[in-house]
């Protein structure tokens, strides 16, 4: 998955179009990630006890990844995600690198 938790990213479709936020969880079995203040959602608590009062609580419910785009931290701007193979020796100890598709800094 090219986007992980941590990322900033920009949603570039559905109703939070346009907004920014950091990510806090990925599920990539799924292709779905949590956005920080993105595509809220309520969950209705009910009391558990006899003097405890029912809740409201809103948490950010998980987005596709294609409605995303990352902000690379160096240059501010939405880009796609390239990779870049550092330090190959053999097929196991190959290591890939997330590169932005604009600036040519590396992400990771």
């Amino acid at each position: 998955m090219k986007i992980k938790s941590g990322d900033k990213v920009k949603v570039i479709a559905g109703k939070d179009k346009g907004k920014k936020g950091k990510v806090l969880q990925v599920f990539p079995e799924k292709k779905k990630v949590s956005v920080e203040g993105i595509n809220l959602a309520i969950k209705h608590m009910r009391p558990r006890r006899q003097n405890e009062q029912g809740q409201k609580i809103e948490f950010p419910a998980p987005l596709n990844v294609s409605n995303l785009m990352l902000i690379c931290p160096k240059c501010n701007k939405t880009t796609r995600v390239k990779y870049k193979v550092l330090d190959k020796v053999d097929k196991k100890s190959e290591k890939k690198k997330r590169m932005c598709n604009k600036c040519n800094e590396l992400i990771d």
